[in-house]
């Protein structure tokens, strides 16, 4: 399973409130800020790139704009990733560790909805020990009796946790 590491991330439930895309992953709910969604399209060819890490699907032409595509399933180890009928690519745009903003695609089972979050429906991420980093989820979301884990885009496709993306943008 990848683990992935960045400096910390501290107190940030009360800096986490706004609106937020919610989508399925795994049969799990994960939100990023809807500022960092640029759109949303179908499942469409993705063409593949040699020699990049196996979340790394390839890029895809969107518009004469070359998007290098994440399978954000297999980034967080679900190895049984397959993709669905609901499945689609999230467009975000994602700060890298030089400043830069760089357009990304994210392969997601499926988008939920839009929420919007006060800082009283966010938790701090659990201290799961050891050496589990969480540095990577701004916090967890209580919405409608569920838990929606969310996430710091920036910090689960930046430069140090993927620097082939990093070489290839």
């Amino acid at each position: 399973m990848n683990t992935l590491h960045s400096t910390p991330v501290t107190n940030q439930s009360a800096l986490g409130a706004g609106k937020y895309l919610t989508f399925d992953l795994h049969g799990e709910s994960y939100g990023i800020d809807v500022l960092k969604v640029r759109e949303i399209i179908r499942l469409t060819a993705i063409a593949s790139v040699p020699q990049m890490p196996p979340c790394v699907r390839g890029v895809i032409n969107l518009r004469g704009k070359i998007i290098p595509v994440i399978d954000l399933r297999v980034r967080f180890g679900f190895t049984d990733a397959k993709d669905t009928e609901q499945g689609c690519i999230i467009v975000v745009q994602v700060r890298m560790l030089d400043g830069k903003n760089t357009q990304m695609g994210l392969v997601v089972d499926g988008v939920e909805e839009v929420v919007n979050l006060t800082s009283g429906d966010i938790e701090e991420t659990p201290d799961f020990g050891g050496k589990i980093s969480t540095n990577y989820i701004i916090g967890m979301a209580k919405v409608k009796g569920t838990v929606k884990s969310l996430l710091n885009i920036d910090r689960v496709l930046g430069a140090d946790e993927l620097p082939e993306i990093q070489a290839a943008t």
